[in-house]
């Protein structure tokens, strides 16, 4: 991995203004894992078109309690966009299932989650991707540096808000920017 690029886990990328790629237009994206091999990360912005969780509950066969606290289904990226990632509080643990991000956030993308969220007894937040956003070696450091990304630091509050139209102003606001002084094209000195 390129020294001159942090390591990532458990960050926030921001898509800039002018992003070449319709699918990451004002996308905000949380790392799950990123190392000398590649990036993997979900983007947290952007809910599914016409796809809600009883309807994934159906598809896989899974009878909800009646008390079930239905969660919102998100396009987590476009690779393997029929697979499911939760990215979860870390109070939910699946034994050699569950990526641990860092010390606030977990990854599992087994079915073993679904229905324990389909029961009333999986974490107490959380939030479903189908596919995710992913870089092989050194592309995502390339990106970055060529001002297709803005980084900050993951809020649970921010990550896990209803208001995904309000999610990718609000990490740029987070950083002490005004998102309407972005530019799409940039420079460096």
């Amino acid at each position: 991995m390129n020294t001159d690029i942090p390591h990532l886990d458990g960050k926030l990328l921001i898509a800039m203004p002018g992003m070449g790629d319709p699918r990451f237009d004002k996308s905000l994206i949380y790392i799950c894992a990123h190392s000398a091999d590649g990036a993997m990360g979900l983007i947290i912005n952007k809910p599914a078109v016409d796809l809600q969780f009883s309807d994934l509950l159906e598809q896989l066969k899974i009878t909800p309690a009646q008390s079930y606290r239905p969660i919102e289904v998100h396009f987590g990226g476009p690779v393997e966009h029929g697979r499911g990632f939760v990215l979860h509080s870390k109070d939910y643990i699946a034994e050699d299932s569950t990526l641990e991000v860092n010390d606030e956030f977990g990854m599992t993308a087994t079915l073993d989650i679904l229905e324990d969220i389909s029961q009333g007894h999986g974490p107490n937040v959380c939030l479903l991707a189908l596919g995710y956003a992913g870089w092989g070696p050194g592309q995502l450091e390339e990106e970055i540096r060529d001002n297709g990304w803005l980084t900050c630091d993951a809020d649970a509050a921010l990550i896990f808000s209803p208001k995904n139209q309000d999610k990718w102003r609000d990490a740029i606001v987070s950083l002490g920017i005004d998102p309407r002084m972005l530019s799409a094209t940039g420079g460096s000195a």
